[in-house]
């Protein structure tokens, strides 16, 4: 198992336009439901943007970046970003019925 924590600023004017392009990859996930993948994002105040994600495959390979709509979310994230995306490997520290036990 594998998981990603990515981070990044968005540019409070293109905030609720990321947000938007979010919500769309998660309808899609949701009508697609593939197997062995967990997502979360979440939105701090300062439009700031946290992504978890947790692949259940050896190789770490992830069935998101195939979707239509993570594709056109990636299409101009930098120019949405005050801070760019920053990818880092996570473990579970501690966790309280936030996430499942594995």
């Amino acid at each position: 198992m594998r998981r990603t924590l990515i981070r990044y600023k968005a540019k409070p004017e293109m905030a609720d336009r990321n947000a938007e392009l979010v919500s769309a990859v998660f309808a899609e996930l949701k009508a697609a439901r593939p197997d062995g993948v967990r997502y979360l994002t979440l939105r701090l105040e300062d439009d700031t943007f946290i992504h978890l994600v947790e692949v259940a495959a050896d190789d770490g390979a992830s069935p998101i970046p195939k979707l239509a709509s993570f594709q056109t979310f990636q299409d101009g994230i930098r120019d949405r970003c005050a801070e760019p995306p920053l990818a880092r490997g996570a473990r579970i520290v501690g966790n309280y019925r936030m996430l499942e036990e594995s």
